[in-house]
């Protein structure tokens, strides 16, 4: 029976079991997407990555799979296959491009850590904030975001963005069915202190089978690009910001920021973190399916 290699490696973290869990899968090149699919559902963590030979001037490929539907981009996969594919010695450390989805995105990496650049920032419209609060859970009253109106944003991958006190994050959660109604993939509920530039995060992905995510880098980095329209960092120069996430699913961790704008427009973000390994092994390849 063939078999491909794996690492599961805990990303977003400086310790073991916090973070995000991540299977990065290497040596797949001679399989299909849906053999990939399979192997994601198996590992049933919220991505696998698997790191392939490069077809566009990258340094590597990454595939990238929920258990349930490939993603154009992600930023946990992101930089837990760069830190790992370091380690490795496929790349690196230094200056690496990743092809996937979303383009060619650099990615600098260090002995355990990573800082990836985002793609093109997006910003869409408005969205009603009585049906977004319903459908995490929250009440009219658990809104903060004053003026500041939510709406989908990302760098190669958008989330809503919703912000609410602090003490009602402990009580979110998302309705898959009231998610698809309005068409809701994904939604970041966030409490921000303007003070110290942070934000308390909860990001749930009812529409790609994620109940929720302990750290997602890709909501991390649409943040910024949401923070910056709603004028809550400067809309000229580079400004850092930090985001914990992860809490309330006993997986702590944090992530590192940082977004460019100008003319009140965010052009460049950056989301920074650690990645530890936990496991390593040999996964048999599903069979063909298409």
């Amino acid at each position: 029976m063939s078999t491909v290699a794996y690492e599961i490696v805990d990303v977003f973290t400086d310790r073991p079991y916090a973070g995000n869990p991540l299977a990065v899968v290497f040596g797949a090149e001679a399989l299909a997407g849906d053999q990939m699919q399979l192997l994601a559902r198996e590992f049933n963590l919220s991505e696998t990555v698997f790191v392939l030979p490069p077809e566009a001037g990258g340094t590597y490929r990454a595939r990238i799979f929920t258990p349930e539907t490939e993603l154009p981009f992600a930023g946990h996969p992101s930089i837990g296959a760069a830190v790992t594919a370091a380690r490795r010695g496929l790349a690196g450390p230094g200056e690496l491009v990743q092809e996937c989805g979303a383009g060619l995105l650099p990615v600098s990496v260090t002995d355990a850590s990573a800082t990836l650049t985002g793609g093109a920032p997006t910003l869409g419209a408005a969205l009603p904030v009585g049906g977004l609060l319903d459908l995490v859970g929250l009440a009219d009253d658990d809104f903060a975001g004053g003026a500041a109106q939510p709406a989908p944003a990302g760098c190669g991958l958008e989330f809503v963005f919703l912000p609410v006190r602090r003490d009602a994050l402990a009580r979110a959660w998302a309705d898959a069915e009231r998610g698809r109604a309005l068409k809701v993939t994904g939604i970041s509920v966030f409490a921000w202190d303007a003070g110290t530039r942070t934000a308390q995060a909860r990001v749930f992905c009812p529409g790609v089978s994620v109940p929720e995510d302990p750290a997602t880098g890709s909501a991390a980095l649409g943040l910024g690009v949401w923070l910056v329209a709603n004028g809550l960092l400067p809309g000229d120069g580079t400004s850092s910001y930090t985001v914990h996430q992860g809490v309330e699913m006993h997986r702590p961790s944090l992530l590192r920021c940082t977004v460019t704008a100008a003319g009140g427009s965010a052009s460049v973000a950056t989301v920074s973190g650690h990645v530890v390994p936990v496991a390593r092994g040999e996964i048999a390849v599903p069979p063909f399916i298409g």
